[in-house]
């Protein structure tokens, strides 16, 4: 099972778009898409410097438009999971059908020059927190007044908040852990973006969204999403809630994925998953020479007989909380359940903690052994929707 990954913002290198002019109607589509985003794409991404790319306003359309490039470039229908960090969430909602290509465009264009409108407002920042226990690290940044805007897995979790709140932090940084400041705009994916996030609902509001064609995770909590008004209502609110990827990567272990292609511009979602997701195939697609590698590892993880075929109405349930899990003792592989039916309980110090159901169809399989010790977000099981 091959899952194909979108970057988000970060991730931008001068120039990394001009190798990709010389495609047939690269230029054109992005020229269009200039028009959409109300920002010069062409520009962007070939002869702009490392400063203008980082403006918000401008990176996120940017980011955007270069993975649905890429993207275009491969055969799709043979990819089972998609899944994007952040703004990258736009593409890969794009990639599964939800938006269309313009529509993915022009929410960037919104998003981006919306974000960068809030982080004006007062001064906000982010931290990267490299190393500590997480549990202990999340706990610090609360009673630092932080948020844990983004938790990407491998040891690696964002704080943002208060200019003044992160320096206080940063000089007392949880234990065996370390930050470092990092150099943007503001504290994105917080409560600060409120004004953003109501600025985009009013335009994604004129936008009918499809049904998903593809196993579509969310960042919201690492679920596939089978609704498509389900899922752009989570791109709106995606701008002021956590980024928990790692439940994304857990979620990409629970379905079996074997390989994974980053789009341009590649490197870091790459990096992340090959600290988190030991033995499967990892490929970077940065210029058309890397397009070769890319067909034949889909061609390769296209398909995965030794598992059941998963689907986009296919949903899975998370653990709640950290301890032993027991599943139903009434319920087996193939048995029906419906939405928030009890499947199975977490037992923990305070008691069992019941794991519901998250969708109605069928139990197709268990991704966790009776008793075998789980922690908050590991996928439990998988149910099988209704076609």
């Amino acid at each position: 099972m091959l899952a194909l990954l979108a970057p988000g913002q970060g991730s931008q290198k001068p120039g990394f778009l001009t190798p990709w002019l010389a495609r047939p109607g690269a230029e054109a589509r992005l020229r269009w898409w200039s028009a959409l985003s109300g920002v010069d794409l062409v520009h962007l991404g070939t002869e702009a410097d490392a400063e203008e790319i980082k403006d918000t306003a401008k990176t996120q359309p940017l980011l955007v438009a270069a993975a649905l490039l890429t993207a275009a470039e491969l055969p799709l229908h043979d990819v089972a999971v998609v899944a994007g960090h952040s703004v990258g969430e736009l593409a890969a909602s794009a990639v599964a059908g939800v938006l269309s290509p313009e529509a993915a465009v022009t929410l960037a264009g919104v998003r981006g020059r919306e974000m960068a409108a809030a982080c004006a407002l007062e001064p906000t920042g982010m931290s990267a927190v490299l190393g500590g226990e997480p549990d202990e690290v999340v706990a610090a940044i609360d009673a630092a007044g932080l948020y844990p805007a983004n938790r990407n897995g491998a040891g690696q979790i964002v704080a943002a908040g208060a200019l003044s709140g992160l320096e206080k932090f940063g000089a007392e940084p949880p234990a065996r852990a370390k930050v470092i400041k990092l150099q943007v705009a503001g504290a994105f994916h917080t409560p600060f973006m409120a004004p953003a996030e109501a600025a985009l609902a009013t335009v994604a509001a004129g936008i009918t969204p499809g049904t998903p064609g593809k196993v579509l995770l969310s960042n919201r909590d690492g679920n596939p999403v089978a609704d498509g008004p389900e899922m752009l209502l989570r791109l709106v609110r995606q701008v002021t809630a956590p980024v928990r990827w790692d439940l994304c990567m857990e979620t990409m272990a629970a379905l079996g994925v074997t390989g994974v292609i980053e789009l341009a511009p590649a490197g870091t979602l790459a990096g992340l998953a090959k600290r988190a997701l030991k033995g499967i195939e990892i490929v970077t697609v940065n210029t058309p020479d890397d397009l070769g590698k890319a067909r034949d590892a889909i061609a390769r993880h296209g398909g995965d007989p030794a598992r059941p075929a998963f689907r986009a109405q296919d949903r899975v349930a998370i653990s709640p909380a950290a301890g032993p899990f027991t599943p139903a003792a009434d319920l087996a592989a193939g048995t029906r359940v419906e939405s928030g039916q009890v499947i199975g309980a977490v037992r923990t110090a305070r008691g069992p903690v019941d794991v519901a159901a998250p969708g109605a169809g069928v139990l197709t399989e268990w991704l966790a052994r009776l008793d075998e010790p789980v922690a908050p977000g590991r996928p439990l099981a998988r149910i099988g929707g209704q076609l």
